[in-house]
């Protein structure tokens, strides 16, 4: 996964289905399709505050505490169960990611407002020269 957290094979769990995409249409067709599922409420690989983080972050994606990724872009089982893996080390990178700083609320500037209206002023003069002359 990372250098910070590595998750033991013996806690993934596999599945293999035939696939609806490439390598799942010809005759000898092969259980390309990949399920990868990693439990994560029961996971020794991480300590109580990210088991946390991840339960908190990834709460709609996790179902009864494990977490699964699925992969059937490839024809090959292998290139799929490569795919998941790392779909999988995406998702827990994010979930354990540090938040991100608070956006301060800043005001423009007093000369940034005298630019803008300058502009503003010129751009109107510009589509006033564009009109017709008044005929008197």
């Amino acid at each position: 996964m990372s250098p910070a957290l590595t998750i033991p094979t013996s806690e993934l769990s596999w599945r293999f289905s035939r696939s609806s995409g490439p390598g799942g249409q010809h005759v000898n067709t092969s259980d390309s399709r990949v399920e990868l599922s990693w439990n994560v409420a029961d996971s020794t690989a991480l300590s109580d505050d990210q088991r946390l983080m991840l339960v908190t972050r990834l709460g709609r994606r996790l179902i009864a505490g494990v977490i699964t990724v699925t992969a059937s872009e490839r024809r090959s089982q292998l290139r799929n169960r490569e795919i998941a893996l790392a779909k999988l080390s995406d998702l827990v990178l994010e979930g354990l990611a540090p938040e991100a700083a608070a956006r301060r609320a800043t005001k423009p500037t007093r000369s940034s407002k005298r630019r803008h209206r300058v502009v503003k002023e010129q751009r109107a003069a510009t589509k006033r020269q564009r009109k017709r002359p008044f005929d008197e």
